[in-house]
C-alpha cells in the first residue's frame, strides 16, 4: 500500500450529524490530496478515474460563508416547502404502514435525506436513513446495499439526491440496479429535477439549494466518496475522508436544523407530471447540453456541468474554463459570479429558454498537456 493511502477500521458512522439522522455506510480512510491540476489532467487523459483521487478542500472564506448564509435566509422556506412536498410524494408511493428506507447518495443527497426522514417521522411514518456511495461509470456500492438488505426490506427503499444535472447519476443508478440486486428498485427522489431524470421530485426548477454552495462543511464533514483499489478491498464499503479539522466552521447540523425549523404547517400540493412531460424535460435538457457543446466546441459531454449546484462543484474542486449564466442579475447565482471573478474565469450568457440557471465548462487540460 502506498504511503499516501491508509485504510482505517471499517464502521458505520454519522459524521458530524446526530446518529439518529443518518448512518453513513462508508469506510473512513486517510488519503493525501492530489493537486487539482494534476487530478484534472489525469481524469481527462483517462489515466485515473475521478473516484480514485481527492483534491484538498479549501476552507471557505468569510465572504463566501456570508453568501451561503444569505442563500439560506433567502431560500430556506422554499426548500422546506419542497422537502415537505417530496416527503408527501414518497409517502403516497409507499404501502400503508410500510417502513420507508431512505438511501441518500453521498454526499449531496445526505442533508436532503436527513430532512426527508424528519419530515416523514413528523407525519407518523417510520423511516430510516442511510447514506451510500454511487460513482459515475463504476456504480453504486453493493456492499452497502447488502448491509441494508440484511436489516430492511429493499422494496421499501427510496434513493435520494439533492438535484439532477445531466442525469448521469440517475442513469448510473438505473444501470447498477437493472438486475434488481437484493431486490432494490432504482427509484430516485430529488428536490430539483431540471434534467427530467428522477422518479419523484418537488420541482423541475433549477434554484439554489443552499447546501450546494459548500462541500464537507455542510455534509457531515465527510469527503466525496472514493473507490481506489489501495483503499477499498472486495466487500468493503466505498471510502471517504473525514475532515474533523473543519469542525469550527461546520454548518452541517445548523443547515438541516434551519430548514427543518421552516417546515410548512400546511401540506403543500404534490408536484405531479406525466411520463410524457418528464421525457419532454429530459429532451429539453439534452438539447441545451448539445447547444452548449456546439457553441463552445466541446467534444466531451463530461466537461459540461449544468445547474447551479453542479456549476458550483466545478469551482470548488475542478478547473473551470467558462461560466454560463441565464441571468447574471439573479440572486441565486451571486456566489458563482463571486467565484468566477475571484478565479478570473470567463462569463457568458446562456439561452433564455434554458431550464438551467447556470452551467460551467471544464477546462480541457488533457488537450493542453498533449500539445506541450
Amino acid at each position: 500500500m502506498m504511503a499516501s493511502a491508509v485504510a482505517l477500521p471499517a464502521r458505520a458512522f454519522s459524521g458530524s450529524y446526530s446518529p439518529e439522522d443518518v448512518t453513513f455506510l462508508l469506510k473512513p480512510v486517510s488519503l493525501l490530496p492530489t493537486d487539482i491540476l494534476h487530478k484534472e489532467k489525469a481524469i481527462q487523459s483517462g489515466r485515473r478515474h475521478y473516484s480514485e483521487m481527492l483534491s484538498a478542500e479549501a476552507v471557505p472564506d468569510a465572504a463566501y460563508l456570508e453568501l451561503f448564509e444569505a442563500a439560506l435566509r433567502r431560500n430556506s422556506a422554499r426548500l422546506a416547502h419542497d422537502v415537505a412536498r417530496l416527503a408527501d410524494a414518497i409517502a403516497a408511493a409507499a404501502r400503508p404502514g410500510q417502513e420507508i428506507v431512505l438511501v441518500s447518495l453521498a454526499r449531496a443527497g445526505t442533508p436532503i435525506g436527513i430532512l426527508l426522514r424528519r419530515s416523514l417521522r413528523r407525519r407518523g411514518i417510520a423511516a430510516v436513513h442511510y447514506s451510500v456511495s454511487i460513482i459515475r461509470d463504476r456504480g453504486i456500492d453493493m456492499a452497502a446495499l447488502g448491509w441494508i438488505a440484511e436489516r430492511h426490506d429493499p422494496a421499501s427503499a427510496v434513493f435520494v439526491d439533492g438535484w439532477t444535472g445531466k442525469g448521469a447519476i440517475a442513469g448510473e443508478l438505473h444501470r447498477s440496479l437493472a438486475d434488481r440486486p437484493f431486490g432494490f428498485v432504482p427509484r430516485l427522489a430529488v428536490i430539483a429535477d431540471p434534467a427530467g431524470r428522477a422518479d419523484l421530485a418537488a420541482t423541475e426548477e433549477d434554484y439554489l439549494i443552499p447546501s450546494g454552495l459548500l462541500n464537507a462543511v455542510v455534509s457531515g464533514l465527510v469527503s466525496r466518496s472514493i473507490l481506489n483499489d489501495e483503499l477499498v478491498a472486495p466487500g468493503d464499503f466505498h471510502a471517504c475522508v473525514s475532515y474533523a479539522e473543519f469542525a469550527s466552521i461546520d454548518r452541517s447540523r445548523p443547515f438541516v436544523d434551519a430548514i427543518d425549523a421552516a417546515h410548512p404547517h400546511v401540506a403543500p400540493a404534490l408536484f405531479s407530471r406525466s411520463a410524457d412531460a418528464r421525457k419532454a424535460t429530459a429532451r429539453r435538457c439534452d438539447k441545451v447540453i448539445g447547444e452548449i457543446m456546439a457553441v463552445w466546441n466541446v467534444r466531451d459531454r463530461n466537461r459540461i456541468k449544468p445547474g447551479i449546484a453542479e456549476a458550483t462543484r466545478v469551482f470548488l474542486r475542478r478547473v473551470p474554463e467558462r461560466l454560463l449564466l441565464r441571468d447574471p442579475g439573479e440572486p441565486d447565482v451571486a456566489h458563482l459570479l463571486h467565484l468566477a471573478r475571484r478565479g478570473n474565469v470567463a462569463i457568458a450568457r446562456m439561452p433564455a429558454a434554458s431550464p438551467f440557471q447556470a452551467a460551467v465548462i471544464i477546462r480541457a487540460l488533457a488537450t493542453e498537456e498533449e500539445g506541450q
